[in-house]
């Protein structure tokens, strides 16, 4: 069997152009999620976290592709919500006060037992302190607007705010929380060149 793309099966959600906001609806979606708070430069929570939702995204993908469905896919990228307990502090970039939850989307097929099992494979293989705090779990976001930032996370401030005038500007709310997906590979591409999806709920 070829592998799936899911990306492509799901490529209304990865859409966006740098020089546009539009607007997406976004249905019920698995993932598994990880919460923290902190800076994510600097947190340890936060690189262990990561590295669980990984570990546990390709356990996972492995159990699929042996079961009886021999179905293969590509694992989906990082996601991120970010908020603060005061917003005032989001919006300054205070990154020590910001809440987080990292999150990676299973298709469709993944179960809670699956992810279970894969949870105990991995933990018979490696080490991985925030491993037990992975949950499998579902959310539906409904009405969104959405571009792309182009260059690293610390200039996404304009970008944001470009989102946030284009939901007043039809006369909507904010609603949520800010959501990131990360199209690029950091650590081989050049942070001018990160491609990261803005996501914002609305009302």
């Amino acid at each position: 069997m070829d592998k799936i793309d899911l990306k492509k099966q799901l490529k209304y959600l990865y859409e966006a152009r740098a020089d546009t906001v539009r607007e997406i609806d976004v249905p019920m979606l698995n993932f598994l999620m990880i919460d923290g708070r902190g800076d994510p430069n600097t947190t340890p929570a936060y690189r262990a976290a990561v590295e669980a939702l990984f570990a546990l995204s390709y356990a996972i993908k492995l159990l699929v592709k042996k079961g009886p469905t021999g179905v293969d896919y590509g694992v989906l990228p990082l996601e991120g919500l970010w908020w603060a307990d005061d917003m005032s502090r989001f919006t300054a970039t205070d990154r020590a006060l910001w809440n987080w939850t990292m999150m990676i989307m299973q298709p469709e097929w993944v179960t809670a037992p699956m992810v279970e099992q894969a949870r105990r494979d991995t933990a018979k293989k490696k080490s991985l302190e925030a491993l037990d705090r992975v949950r499998f779990d579902s959310m539906a976001e409904g009405r969104c607007a959405q571009t792309m930032h182009v260059g690293p996370f610390t200039e996404e401030g304009s970008t944001i705010a470009r989102v946030h005038e284009f939901i007043e500007r039809r006369g909507h709310r904010l609603s949520g929380k800010h959501h990131e997906i990360c199209l690029s590979d950091i650590r081989r591409v050049d942070p001018r060149k990160w491609r990261t999806l803005i996501r914002q709920p609305m009302h």
